[in-house]
This record gives C-alpha cells, structure tokens and sequence, in this order.
C-alpha cells in the first residue's frame, strides 16, 4: 500500500516562507519521479513542480518558478516544496503525488497522492 504524508502547511504572512515534506511509504521511491499541485477553493487542481526520480530534472509551473524549490532526499523517502515570497493567491490545499508516468505537468501522470496540507498566506 503506498502512502505519501504532506506536513508542513500553515498559516504565513506574504513575503514568508514555509517547506513543505512529504514522506512516502509502500513503493521504491527512488524508482519514481514526484510531483506537488495545489488546489485552491473553487478552483481546479493545478500543476506547482516535479522532480524525476534521481532529482536530475526539475519542472515548475509559470507561478512557482523563482519563487519555490523541489528537492528530494531518496535515501529519507521524502520529498520537500520549499516556498519564499509566498502571495495571497498562493492559499491552497498542497497535495504531493507520486507519478507513473510522463508528462509530469499532469495529473494524469500520477496514481498516487496524499491527503494534502492547507496553506494560508495572509495578505
């Protein structure tokens, strides 16, 4: 059974910063690239960033470009969304999904995720 834990959210001013983990159980995570989308209210699951298995390559969305950073550590089963300057609009449900295949912009890519973290950036 593969499981993927987000932690990290909260509540932060504009201009801060947080670092989101997600720790993942149940699959060879080294084997899988991983994936971070956001859902805010009313709005549709969107596409934040990914990073392949190795943590080679690395894709952002237009919005968390310069702004966020995905990294994994494979050897702690975790992968990590650290956020600065983070915006009002950025307010969203965080969800970390394991993927099974490309594209990596897609949800469809992706056959598991987690139970996501709340993120509030007040203005």
């Amino acid at each position: 059974q593969v499981q993927l834990v987000e932690s990290g959210g909260g509540l932060v001013q504009a201009g801060g910063s947080l670092r989101l983990s997600c720790a993942a159980s149940g699959r060879t995570f080294s084997s899988y690239a991983m994936g971070w989308f956001r859902q805010a209210p009313g709005k549709e699951r969107e596409f934040v960033t990914a990073i392949t298995w190795g943590g080679g390559r690395t894709f952002y969305a237009d919005s968390a470009k310069d702004r966020f950073t995905i990294s994994r550590d494979n050897a702690k089963n975790t992968v990590y969304l650290q956020m600065n300057s983070l915006k009002p609009e950025d307010t969203a449900v965080y969800y970390c999904a394991s993927a099974r295949s490309f594209p990596l912009r897609s949800a469809e890519g992706y056959d598991y995720w987690g139970q996501g973290t709340q993120v509030t950036v007040s203005s």
